[in-house]
Parts: C-alpha cells; sequence; structure tokens
C-alpha cells in the first residue's frame, strides 16, 4: 500500500493557509509529518506531495496532484485545518473508496472530542477532482475556534488519521525510531477469527492474518461478508456487522421457511445458490444434496452437524 500524503498549502508565498487563533500551515505540518512518520514506521510506502515552490496557487495544486499521480499512489490524502466561525472536523472525498476512508479518518478524530461534521462532497475540490486514485481532503478542526484550539494535539491527530487509514496506531517514540508496535484492537481481533472460521477470505483469495489491525485485505473481507450478509458494504468494523457474524457463529437451526436471513444468506453462498436470505425448496433441495455428499443425516434442516461441516 502506498500512501500519498499532502501537508496542505506550506508553498509560500503562493499558497498559504488560514490564520486564526493559530496558523494553518504550522497546523498541517505538525499533523502531517508525524503521520507520514507513523505510515513509514507500519511499514507503508509514503509519498511526500507538499510542493517546496510553486509560481501561483494553481501551480502548487497541480503539484500536488501531478505528484500522486505519476507515483501512482494507491490512497491521496491531503491534510488541512478550517477557518470560518465553525467548529469540529470533516473529510472531504468523492468517490465510493473514497469516502469510505473519509468515514473512518473522520470518526477517529472526532473521537478526541471534536464535533463529527462527517463526511462532505469534494468534487468541488481541485486535488480531489483531479487525483487517479481514492482521495479525501481532512480538516482536522477550526484554527479560529477557541474550543478546537485548546483541544488540538497534534500527536493525536496524526494517530487518529492513521488508525484511520490503517487500522493501527503508533506511539511517538516508536514512529520516531522506525519500529512501530501498533496498538491491537480485540474486538477487531475477534472479528477476524470469526471472519476467518466462515472462510471468508480476503481480496488475495487467503486467510487473515489475526492481528486486529485494520489493514485493507481486513477491509476486503469484511465486505465481502457485508455483501453476503446483505449489510451496507462500508467495511467498517460496526455493530450490525458483529451481530450478524455472531449470529451465524451461534450455529442457529434453520430450515423450511425460517426467518433468519443472515444465516440463510450465509448458508446459500456456502452451497453456491442463488443468495436471497430465503429458506425455500432451492435451498432446501441444496441442503438435501450437501448432507447427501458427506454422508450425515439428510433431513433438509441445518443443524449442528450440518453447522459443523460447513464452518468446522
Amino acid at each position: 500500500m502506498k500512501y500519498g500524503i499532502d501537508i496542505g498549502h506550506n508553498c509560500p508565498p503562493v499558497d498559504t493557509g488560514a490564520v486564526g487563533i493559530r496558523k494553518e500551515d504550522e497546523l498541517n505540518k505538525q499533523v502531517g509529518d508525524r503521520v507520514i512518520e507513523k505510515l513509514k514506521a507500519l511499514k507503508y510506502e509514503v509519498v511526500d506531495c507538499t510542493p517546496s515552490f510553486a509560481s501561483n496557487l494553481g501551480n502548487s495544486l497541480y503539484k500536488r496532484v501531478n505528484k500522486a499521480n505519476e507515483e501512482k499512489v494507491d490512497v491521496y490524502v491531503s491534510i488541512h485545518f478550517n477557518s470560518g466561525g465553525g467548529r469540529g472536523t470533516e473529510v472531504f472525498a468523492i468517490s465510493k473508496e473514497g469516502k469510505d476512508i473519509a468515514k473512518r479518518v473522520v470518526d477517529a478524530i472526532a473521537t478526541l472530542d471534536y464535533v463529527n461534521r462527517g463526511v462532505k462532497d469534494g468534487s468541488w475540490l481541485y486535488v480531489l477532482k483531479n487525483t487517479k486514485m481514492p482521495a479525501i481532503l481532512v480538516e482536522g478542526g477550526f484554527v479560529d475556534s477557541k474550543e478546537d484550539m485548546q483541544r488540538f494535539n497534534a500527536e493525536k491527530t496524526a494517530n487518529a488519521i492513521v488508525k484511520g487509514l490503517t487500522g493501527s496506531t503508533v506511539n511517538e517514540k516508536d514512529s520516531e525510531n522506525g519500529d512501530a508496535k501498533p496498538s491491537v484492537d480485540i474486538a477487531l481481533l475477534k472479528m477476524q477469527n470469526g471472519l476467518n472460521i466462515l472462510n471468508i477470505l480476503d481480496y488475495t483469495g487467503k486467510k487473515l492474518n489475526e492481528d486486529g489491525i485494520m489493514g485493507e485485505k481486513t477491509i476486503s473481507s469484511v465486505k465481502r461478508f457485508q455483501g453476503i450478509v446483505g449489510l451496507e458494504i462500508n467495511g467498517i468494523n460496526d455493530l450490525k456487522t458483529n451481530v450478524a457474524l455472531a449470529n451465524i457463529l451461534s450455529k442457529p437451526l434453520l430450515k423450511f421457511g425460517n426467518n433468519n436471513i443472515v444465516a440463510n444468506r450465509y448458508i446459500q453462498w456456502r452451497l453456491n445458490i442463488i443468495i436471497d436470505g430465503i429458506f425455500g425448496n432451492d435451498t432446501e433441495k441444496a441442503v438435501l444434496k450437501y448432507q447427501t455428499i458427506k454422508k450425515i443425516n439428510v433431513d433438509g434442516i441445518v443443524g449442528i452437524i450440518t453447522w459443523n461441516g460447513l464452518i468446522v
């Protein structure tokens, strides 16, 4: 995974940021440098897309986008702070994949007690319109908000952005040493284990490394699972996804006419038949066929023995 990090503005005298209680250029730089260090510590490839000089504002924006496109980064992240009398954090994006990333980032920053202004349409922003990869523009807070500036912490903000991007955080010492020790999300660790039990493979066709880190492979498996069981496909380890996973792992009794849509859909997926969540004639026939092949009790009911054959 290659990230393109654009430290907003910071290209004087033609491209400088807003000024309020604090200077945006200073905050962008403090956060951006840390984000780059932390991503490198986590062994990601990072391209600094911030230009050192430009002839005018348009040229500054062009150079940022051109660098990301030339280097063929996988995700572009432009780091900014807002102004104009509001407060809180928001992240702009255009594509579906960009908006998924943006939601993870804005939610992570909001845990630092910022108002969560959500994901915003970035179709009017040059750097998002002209990059060829999923791209986001982060507004970490308002430089003219006393409340936002009192809670600003560059280290925490950088960790929140990195967690939104990768699922991991890196403490300051490890980041400086280049020897990352990612924090482990126990809930995510349990989800990875559950996905492996259910044989939900990642985009490479392999089971997940159960490490408690929300990397791209885990996100791809979560999305696959969400699609199978009929949830919103967002790649987020949210409550609905966990409930669906627990439902299936509990091995509920399934038979003709039952209303457990989530478990029915999973069974249909495993038996390679049309997935509609309805345990009707086609699903019963498929279960009977499976039981016959496996030489287990042929009754068309998914009980504990049939479940054990499917997910253990």
